[in-house]
C-alpha cells in the first residue's frame, strides 16, 4: 500500500500515541483505526461509536481455529 504524508495537530498525535501503546498498535495504525470507526459511523448513524469499534476489531481479528457457533441445546444433525 502506498503512503503519504499529511500534518496532524500534536495533540491528536500524542493522544494516538497514548493509545496506541496501550491498544499494542502503531500510531499510525490507531489514526487510521480512529478513522475507519468515524467514516463507519457516518456511513451507520444508528449504531453507537464502541460497537463499532468493537465490530471492526472483530472483523480484523483472524479466524483459523475457530469453530461454529452453535446454540445451546441444539443438536447437530
Amino acid at each position: 500500500m502506498a503512503t503519504v504524508s499529511v500534518r496532524l495537530n500534536e495533540e491528536l498525535v500524542n493522544d494516538a500515541r497514548v493509545v496506541a501503546a496501550a491498544e499494542f498498535r502503531t500510531i499510525q495504525g490507531q489514526i487510521e483505526f480512529w478513522a475507519a470507526v468515524g467514516r463507519a459511523a457516518i456511513e451507520n448513524p444508528d449504531l453507537p461509536g464502541p460497537f463499532i469499534a468493537d465490530l471492526l476489531m472483530a472483523m480484523a481479528e483472524p479466524r483459523e481455529g475457530l469453530e461454529p457457533f452453535v446454540p445451546e441445546g441444539r443438536l447437530e444433525e
